[in-house]
């Protein structure tokens, strides 16, 4: 009888602890069912989304979301090259929308992509896909997008808020030092061409002639304004140059022109008023990266 009894006490522990485990997946499962979403109304309609998004995919705007210090598993490969935010990526993993499979591995609640990329309705079948046109709202109404996606909209107006009184301020000062009417240029290169940029390119553009005020080149507003950015050169390059330079360089690029006449003849560069940034830390309007080129700016203009 005692050996008939212990299979059949076995058996009764099992069903137990099949049933305590069944009951822990649908507290699991109803965990995430109960989890609380609120409307957010983007570009094109209303996107139900976590109130408080856990595990975000930042296809675009990883730099926004990290200044507000979302909690991003997975990362687009320029935002992970960028030496500004290599600390706060560590462990972060780089995905593109091609990788469908890698996405769905990563289990988000939450994927921000830009308009132009490819399977945005698979993307939403794996998690609530928000997407934004780069260019439509400008550097700071972009941040406090972003800011309400994560449930941080007062963090987002109190950053953009302070920045725009300290961007102010640097710029009253710099003017006061180099004058109201000098001009400043933004200029990058390749191995063949230079590019000029006008007041929404990054490289610092939105401080320099937004948040700053500085004034742009007759010659670079006439080309570059309107479309961001004008391709020209190195023979022209003088003709777009102000009485200071910005230059965007980039250190895997080949960099000889520097060592050319033209480019010593530049007034600006003849003056010493040429200021580099690394093109690698620039190329985003972040509040990470316009608060790092904001210190160097004011550093640069009121010690030169």
């Amino acid at each position: 009888m005692k050996k008939l009894f212990i299979p059949f006490l076995l058996l009764f522990v099992l069903i137990l602890s099949a049933c305590g485990n069944n009951e822990k997946g649908n507290e699991n499962k109803e965990d995430k069912t109960k989890a609380k979403t609120v409307t957010y109304q983007s570009e094109t309609g209303p996107v139900k989304i976590p109130e408080n998004p856990k595990r975000i995919i930042a296809l675009s705007n990883g730099p926004n979301v990290l200044a507000l210090d979302g909690n991003i598993v997975g990362i687009d490969q320029w935002t992970n090259m960028n030496p500004l935010f290599k600390d706060k990526l560590k462990g972060v993993e780089v995905v593109s929308e091609d990788n469908l499979e890698k996405i769905i591995e990563l289990e988000p609640d939450l994927i921000i992509a830009g308009s132009e990329m490819k399977n945005i309705k698979k993307l939403n079948e794996i998690a609530p896909t928000v997407v934004f046109t780069w260019g439509k709202l400008d550097y700071l109404s972009q941040q406090v997008e972003i800011g309400k996606l994560l449930n941080k909209e007062k963090e987002a107006k109190d950053w953009v808020s302070d920045f725009k009184e300290r961007a102010n301020s640097a710029g009253e000062k710099i003017r006061a030092k180099i004058g109201e009417d000098a001009t400043v240029s933004v200029i990058e290169n390749d191995a063949k061409e230079f590019y000029v940029f006008g007041n929404n390119f990054a490289r610092g553009t939105e401080i320099i002639y937004q948040a700053m005020n500085l004034k742009m080149p007759e010659k670079v507003k006439e080309k570059a304004l309107k479309p961001g950015v004008y391709t020209l050169s190195s023979e022209v390059l003088p003709e777009y140059t102000g009485d200071y330079i910005i230059f965007s360089k980039n250190p895997d690029v080949e960099n000889s022109f520097v060592g050319t006449e033209t480019w010593k003849n530049i007034p600006a560069v003849k003056n010493g008023h040429i200021f580099e940034i690394n093109s690698k830390a620039s190329t985003y309007s972040d509040p990470i990266t316009l608060d790092h080129l904001l210190e160097f700016f004011e550093k640069s203009f009121l010690n030169s």
